[in-house]
């Protein structure tokens, strides 16, 4: 077959439009000159919609990882007590970074598959006896495909204490509505490789005035990711302290200029198409949703078939069609598969991983469900058009 080329449906990395390419492969700028703060500047104010956020976006070069260590750092102190919800991997991370930090970490645990409802935030926040200095939640929980009420949680948040509200979107934001200050977020941050149609490598943090009069008394010892660092080095000379990815950046304002070219809601209907059109085909041919609909992103599906074909539809998609998707992590590895659709993607390319999980499936159970897929996906995009 000529499938000498990959389609790439991993909930991050995640396709790169041409243009982006493009704009990364532009002859290199030295990172101290003027042109390189006309590209800072231009970069961090034009993300601003896309964060919900009133300032500029702080960019620094790493991953999402380093996004969410940069957030625990520039808060957390040893011995401060903080609030990790954990609804799936990455909420657990968080929690492992505050508690690297010395931190006395009170994690919600809540099943995976599952939101975190704003009651269960309430209640256990009653139940704490402590001055909790910050909540830590996850939009997206790339781990299982849920999204979780962040604008409640937000409102829970204040309601009940003074604590810093610290999110991380890395797998989100880029594709979902997202408000800072009405939803009562503090620290927001964000990873190039996923919705926003970059490599890895960049790492984005927002942040409002409350933050940064926390991060500015926080003693905890940090160098690189320092954020009182990137604020002086921005508001004083547009820089950065650091050397920054320089063709990333470039690449993130080629980003910019197609979100805005599309127009910021066309972008978070789009992504709630692909989502809607990918779950309901799927549930034409019979495969069950591991996540429920109220609460399923519009960046990532977690599926859940029969543990004996697990195997048989990832492998079968890569080495028949070239189509990659993910599988679970942790104690989930080996019972879900997860298949991103964010960022630079399209209903046609819904109806291509769609096409190729009905040609396995016809194969393993020899019944013929040729169609059914596309044709419950279309007529949910058909009602869009």
């Amino acid at each position: 077959m000529l499938f000498n080329q990959q389609f790439l449906f991993t909930p991050g990395p995640t396709p790169i439009p041409d243009r982006v390419k493009l704009a990364m492969n532009e002859p290199m700028i030295a990172h101290r000159s003027k042109a390189f703060s006309h590209l800072l500047e231009d970069v961090s104010t034009r993300l601003q919609p896309i964060f919900g956020a009133r300032n500029p976006v702080l960019l620094v070069a790493g991953t999402g990882t380093s996004a969410l260590e940069t957030a625990a750092c520039n808060v957390v102190e040893d011995g401060n007590h903080v609030v990790v919800v954990v609804t799936g991997a990455f909420g657990d991370r968080f929690a492992n970074i505050c508690q690297a930090f010395g931190a006395n970490v009170h994690r919600l645990n809540i099943e995976w598959g599952k939101a975190c409802e704003p009651g269960q935030l309430e209640e256990f926040l009653k139940s704490l006896d402590v001055r909790v200095k910050a909540i830590f939640a996850t939009y997206c929980e790339t781990s299982t495909g849920v999204l979780n009420p962040i604008k409640e949680l937000g409102r829970i948040t204040k309601q009940h204490t003074d604590a810093l509200f610290i999110v991380d979107g890395v797998s989100c934001i880029g594709a979902v509505p997202v408000a800072m200050e009405e939803w009562k977020i503090d620290i927001l941050v964000s990873g190039s490789q996923k919705a926003l149609m970059l490599p890895p490598g960049l790492a984005f943090i927002a942040l409002n005035e409350n933050a940064r009069e926390v991060i500015n008394n926080c003693k905890t010892k940090r160098f690189y990711f320092d954020v009182n660092r990137y604020l002086t080095s921005y508001y004083e000379e547009t820089s950065t302290p650091f050397t920054p990815a320089v063709s990333l950046i470039a690449g993130a304002r080629e980003v910019c200029s197609l979100i805005e070219e599309e127009g910021w809601e066309n972008v978070i209907a789009r992504h709630q198409l692909l989502k809607e059109m990918l779950r309901r085909g799927l549930e034409e041919i019979e495969i069950p949703l591991f996540v429920e609909d109220d609460i399923a992103s519009p960046t990532v599906t977690s599926i859940q078939p029969k543990e004996e074909l697990i195997g048989t539809i990832k492998q079968g998609l890569q080495e028949k069609f070239g189509i990659i998707i993910a599988g679970g992590q942790k104690h989930l590895k080996g019972k879900i598969l997860r298949i991103g659709h964010m960022g630079y993607c399209t209903p046609y390319d819904v109806l291509k991983v769609l096409t190729g999980i009905e040609m396995i499936q016809s194969n393993v159970l020899d019944r013929n469900i040729y169609g059914k897929a596309i044709a419950k996906a279309e007529e949910v995009w058909g009602k869009n058009v």
